[in-house]
């Protein structure tokens, strides 16, 4: 489980959102048995997909977060629920990429620098909202706060991290920290010291710093208090349910090319890797229904 806590400024003007998902991580390395640098990726991208997504209002919303930098790891998605319950997958969850020289994964490396970031809100209207720009870094973090200042007007900071031993995930997490206006300058100014004295996100989850302070200390001098909390995991909702209706969407003559070729079919959920296996004479019972 991970942990997500927002506060907010005394004046409201200030929001900051912090997130404890080390054990998020460490599920999406397990069921993808992907890289350590991949995971360091994703961990950043998912990270991020569950702030993001819990900033979503209703039951049934999501936020679907894309990444797509033309790197040796492919394009990144991630998709959460308004409770910032996530999922994710990699095009190439296996890629490998040596270390920086100070020792840390290089995640702008395995993303890449030349492609897009996109984020769609499906908020249950007609069409989903779409927002996308171009890459800054590919380091995730800087890319998020670049969308949101850009293509949404929220002036944001956002921190992303992971920290690895001996291949295996420590500690990760991140914060976000976003300002609502009107702002009064010296608010600005009490933000801009407090991000600038706070220890890195993951020095602070290495320290046993816990969301709620975390939250706190970038809002140090603001009359800081805690709105909300709750628990949130990495979570697929795949059921052989929904992928007969992806099977269904296929068509009738696909389905029984399928029927005829093969005496059984496998299907793989990208998000969790969990197999659904049908057989030829369930693939022409579902052709019968198109």
């Amino acid at each position: 489980m991970g942990k997500i806590v927002r506060a907010l400024s005394e004046d409201g003007s200030v929001l900051c959102s912090a997130l404890d998902s080390t054990d998020m991580v460490r599920e999406l390395a397990r069921l993808h048995n992907a890289s350590s640098v991949v995971t360091a990726a994703l961990g950043r991208m998912t990270t991020a997909g569950s702030i993001m997504g819990a900033m979503l209002k209703y039951e049934g919303d999501t936020l679907t977060l894309r990444i797509n930098g033309g790197g040796a790891a492919g394009t990144l998605t991630v998709v959460s629920d308004y409770r910032g319950n996530v999922k994710c997958c990699a095009g190439n969850p296996n890629a490998e990429l040596p270390p920086r020289a100070d020792g840390r994964q290089d995640v702008a490396g395995i993303v890449g620098r030349d492609g897009f970031l996109t984020v769609v809100k499906d908020m249950g209207l007609k069409e989903p909202y779409c927002g996308q720009i171009p890459l800054v870094s590919g380091n995730i973090a800087e890319d998020v706060t670049a969308y949101y200042t850009v293509s949404e007007q929220i002036p944001t900071v956002c921190a992303l991290g992971a920290v690895f031993d001996k291949g295996e995930v420590k500690v990760a997490g991140g914060f976000m920290v976003q300002l609502v206006p009107p702002v009064a300058d010296s608010a600005v100014d009490c933000i801009e010291k407090n991000l600038k004295n706070m220890d890195s996100i993951t020095e602070m989850l290495e320290k046993g710093l816990d969301p709620e302070k975390i939250a706190l200390s970038a809002l140090e001098g603001l009359g800081g208090e805690i709105l909300d909390s709750w628990d949130a995991q990495y979570y697929c909702d795949c059921s052989r349910e929904r992928t007969e209706r992806v099977m269904i969407s296929l068509g009738k003559a696909e389905l029984e090319r399928l029927a005829e070729e093969q005496q059984e079919t496998e299907v793989c959920c990208h998000f969790c890797n969990k197999k659904y296996r049908f057989s030829a004479e369930e693939l022409k019972r579902l052709a019968e229904i198109c």
